[in-house]
């Protein structure tokens, strides 16, 4: 077990294993992409492997692979395959907009990994097309469909905007009634290179509202540490409900969680831009006892929260990385 410098445990990692993406959620990059990093870049399976053998050394049980789309890296499941056969991690877990999934289903359910947070920001349509910039909606509800089919555990994420989905709030708690599944509503993020002012953001609170005044048999569940949402569970729900206060950031004390970008930077907040290219460290022929003794000196400068670590991207000219480019 490893703990940073405010006692948390940190045993859980998110590894972004591309910055590409099929969709354009235009609080995830702007209209036009983004400049896309070369293969030779990103971190390479191999280089990535190395990576979660020595974390599993510091006692990490935990790892989630993102992108952009991880479906879009060719042989995703074979690093899939490679992570199982670790023997290290409990949880293998996979963030997907669901557009490229189904026919990789079967293999993953061989691999026995359970968990997929598939991204869904509206059961509407024309909403749905609006946010994503693409027409790819019905892609996404097959896969909801079989993945509730082939019981998976699955978390629906939905980033709530005011004025352009707020309206779904309640249209996406009703797939929790009738299913068991959980479905996760997340605060905006500005990281999409915008203007955002914070007051023009559908807080926690807000989304709160709106389910309490439709559900007022809600109730907060216990919370689990390390979890970044607050859960609910309400009558008759077969699933459960949660809101995660992305930006308003009330989850940091619990945090356990640390960030591999697709190209190597080490990210041990969200907020942060990257304290460290573990990529370029790799590549300089260090062993693996050099880097298990520098994920160590990360841990401990893991800032107490994110409004600590965005100080010093305002104290510094460097530019805020799109979401895509962190890595979900």
């Amino acid at each position: 077990m490893i703990q940073d410098s405010f006692h948390r445990k940190i045993e859980y990692v998110r590894i972004a294993i591309t910055d590409r993406c099929n969709l354009r959620c235009f609080y995830c990059m702007p209209k036009e992409g983004i400049p896309y990093e070369p293969k030779k870049e990103l971190l390479s399976y191999e280089e990535i492997i190395r990576l979660l053998k020595i974390l599993g050394l510091l006692g990490f049980k935990k790892v989630r692979f993102t992108g952009g789309e991880p479906f879009l890296r060719k042989d995703f499941v074979k690093l899939l395959t490679k992570t199982k056969n670790l023997g290290v991690y409990d949880s293998i877990n996979i963030t997907t907009n669901g557009t490229l999934l189904l026919k990789y289903l079967d293999l993953i359910k061989e691999l026995g990994i359970k968990n997929i947070n598939l991204s869904l920001d509206s059961l509407d349509p024309k909403r749905f097309n609006k946010i994503t910039r693409r027409d790819d909606f019905n892609k996404v509800i097959e896969t909801l469909n079989r993945l509730i089919d082939y019981k998976f555990n699955i978390k629906v994420n939905a980033v709530i905007m005011d004025g352009i989905n707020n309206q779904d709030i309640i249209p996406l708690s009703k797939l929790a009634l009738e299913n068991n599944i959980s479905i996760r509503y997340i605060e905006e993020m500005p990281f999409n290179g915008g203007n955002k002012k914070k007051t023009d953001l559908f807080r926690a609170r807000d989304i709160f509202k709106v389910l309490k005044d439709h559900y007022p048999s809600i109730n907060k569940k216990e919370f689990i540490h390390g979890q970044t949402a607050t859960k609910f569970s309400v009558d008759g729900f077969k699933g459960d409900l949660g809101i995660i206060a992305a930006f308003s950031r009330t989850f940091c004390d619990s945090c356990n969680r640390l960030r591999i970008t697709s190209k190597g930077s080490i990210k041990t907040c969200l907020y942060d831009n990257g304290q460290f290219s573990i990529r370029d460290f790799i590549r300089s022929g260090v062993s693996d006892s050099d880097i298990k003794s520098k994920f160590e000196e990360l841990i401990k400068l893991k800032p107490k929260n994110g409004f600590e670590a965005e100080k010093s991207i305002k104290n510094s000219k460097t530019q805020r990385e799109s979401m895509s480019m962190i890595g979900g």
